[in-house]
């Protein structure tokens, strides 16, 4: 059973940094992860598997000033309370400043990181930063489904095919994704939980969205392509992927708002959902 080693600060490190994470990073990013990565050396000694850039990092899509940091840790087996403590007081933003809008961190045991499966199934998750609300959620028998429980399987589908590794083994030898089908599901649920966040009462169909839906139209491009292709891209990768193969107005849209323009309408944006979920639909077993 793992254990807080923060009295011994120098006893069993873990898993010496790699240069995995090549050099399109910013200088203050590479430093905060690599600080990250001894921290949790320090505390997780030979407990600690490996530490990984996912999301935005792992896709080679981070953008400064809007981008979380994503990062899953993979330890040997369960954390004890007091683990799960250190971890959180070691990396939150108030112990370690967090140089993106804020830090989204999982923990997982490296059994269940190659378990393939859909659960949440962390050991202890935090979200904090500058501009993000800190929270911290002890286990994944905690996440509440209002929240949304699938983009677990989408963050470690993303770190199998893509992870970069700041400590420890490549990404690709430690997380397994889930099988096409099942992923087709998550990503299905992906979109309903996008749809069900943007339901007013007596919606304004043709004005603008609100602030996010240029995200929503491209999570579902980035689902699409997934699907189709069987390769993970960024959103706005996949958003130009799309108008590749044929004109979208609404993709279009997005794309444009993330540069500053006006949102998509809430009918256009719906509208694009929806498809792509009968999409998905269509091609789970």
């Amino acid at each position: 059973m793992t254990t807080t080693q923060t009295d011994r600060p120098h006893a069993r490190r873990g898993p010496h940094p790699t240069r995995d994470l090549d050099v399109d990073l910013l200088p203050e990013v590479w430093h905060y992860l690599r600080e990250m990565a001894d921290r949790t050396g320090r505390i997780l000694g030979r407990d600690l598997v490996g530490v990984y850039a996912a999301g935005s990092l792992a896709l080679h899509a981070y953008q400064p000033g809007r981008s979380d940091i994503d990062i899953a840790i993979v330890c040997s087996g369960p954390l004890t309370r007091p683990a799960k403590r250190a971890l959180v007081d070691a990396l939150r933003h108030e112990a370690l400043p967090c140089p993106a809008r804020g830090l989204e961190l999982v923990v997982y045991r490296a059994e269940f990181a190659a378990a393939g499966t859909s659960e949440p199934g962390f050991e202890v998750e935090l979200n904090s930063g500058p501009r993000m609300p800190f929270r911290v959620t002890w286990s994944g028998a905690d996440r509440g489904t209002a929240d949304g429980t699938f983009w677990y399987a989408v963050d470690r589908s993303i770190l199998a095919a893509a992870g970069r590794a700041v400590a420890g083994p490549p990404a690709g030898a430690v997380f397994r994704s889930v099988p096409d089908g099942v992923l087709a599901t998550v990503l299905a649920e992906s979109l309903r939980w996008h749809l069900t966040l943007d339901r007013p009462a007596e919606p304004p169909e043709d004005e603008p969205g609100p602030p996010g839906t240029d995200d929503a139209v491209l999570n579902a491009c980035r689902a699409r392509q997934r699907i189709r292709t069987g390769r993970w891209s960024d959103k706005v990768s996949a958003g130009r992927d799309v108008l590749a193969d044929a004109p979208t107005p609404v993709v279009e849209q997005a794309l444009a708002a993330r540069s500053g323009g006006p949102m998509p309408s809430r009918a256009a944006a719906r509208a694009w959902q929806e498809a792509v979920l009968a999409e998905l639909a269509a091609t789970r077993p």
